[in-house]
């Protein structure tokens, strides 16, 4: 039976340290992670143990930092502590189901009780562990959900028509028919924004969100080119562009796809 953790990091066990080889679990590519945890010694030692088994880790202290870094990247899970200094886990992960509902949400916390289990998963959490825990339990919830999500986005991508206020997305032809049965030809990076667009309905998606996105090889993408493939494709769609009503700008935030859309 491991110890506790009483070797200097709180919440996490010694095996940490010692390190296992990551053969049990390649991903296919690396798995985006932000720990959230005012810890700094967790932090530390969850971005070194968590790289040998294909994770790459960004950390925040606090609910203010966890905010900014999710508007600056895309995340494929969260780990989020209970207890934070500024704001209190469970009201963190309600804001991540509201921002970002594509986002999981694996809950830390030091009260094993089931009271505090059950709250975290009726706030939106996906799964829950509670501190000392060991690394390589984490690393293997981490990828449970990464193949589940894997699956969702499986069944997305096959999805080859979305209709929306009259129009229709044929992602196989890569062509877009107007409520008047016009096809509207789509550039390949029209095509790449409205794809994210469609598959994200009602969630506003920063500019770096759109860029990580809408990324194709050998292409440049930045804050203006999505600007501009945002204002070409409202034109397409006939959205105003001092009033928008399908791609909707938030001042601050970015974008967000207001309609309601069926596959």
């Amino acid at each position: 039976m491991l110890p506790p953790a009483d070797d200097g990091m709180r919440g996490v066990s010694s095996v940490a340290r010692a390190g296992m080889p990551p053969a049990a679990v390649v991903e296919a590519r690396m798995t985006r992670c932000l720990v959230v945890d005012d810890d700094a010694e967790i932090r530390r030692s969850l971005d070194a143990y968590l790289q040998k088994f294909s994770v790459t880790v960004s950390a925040a202290a606090d609910g203010r930092e966890m905010r900014r870094l999710m508007a600056m990247q895309v995340f494929d899970v969260v780990v989020l502590d209970l207890m934070l200094p500024d704001e209190n886990g469970l009201t963190l992960c309600q804001w991540i189901q509201q921002h970002h509902p594509s986002v999981p949400v694996i809950m830390l916390t030091a009260h094993g009780d089931p009271i505090s289990r059950v709250l975290g998963l009726e706030m939106g959490a996906d799964d829950y562990l509670a501190k000392p825990f060991e690394p390589r339990e984490l690393v293997a919830r981490i990828h449970a959900i990464r193949r589940r999500a894997r699956r969702g986005e499986n069944e997305v991508q096959t999805r080859r028509e979305f209709r929306f206020e009259g129009w229709a997305f044929d992602r196989l032809l890569r062509q877009l028919v107007s409520p008047q049965q016009v096809v509207v030809p789509l550039s390949s990076a029209e095509f790449r924004m409205l794809s994210a667009l469609v598959e994200r309905p009602g969630r506003v998606l920063s500019r770096e969100q759109l860029i990580e996105l809408t990324r194709a090889p050998g292409v440049e993408v930045n804050d203006r080119s999505v600007d501009l493939t945002i204002s070409r494709l409202r034109q397409k769609l006939g959205d105003s562009s001092k009033e928008p009503r399908l791609i909707r700008t938030m001042r601050g935030e970015g974008y967000l796809f207001d309609a309601q859309v069926q596959a």
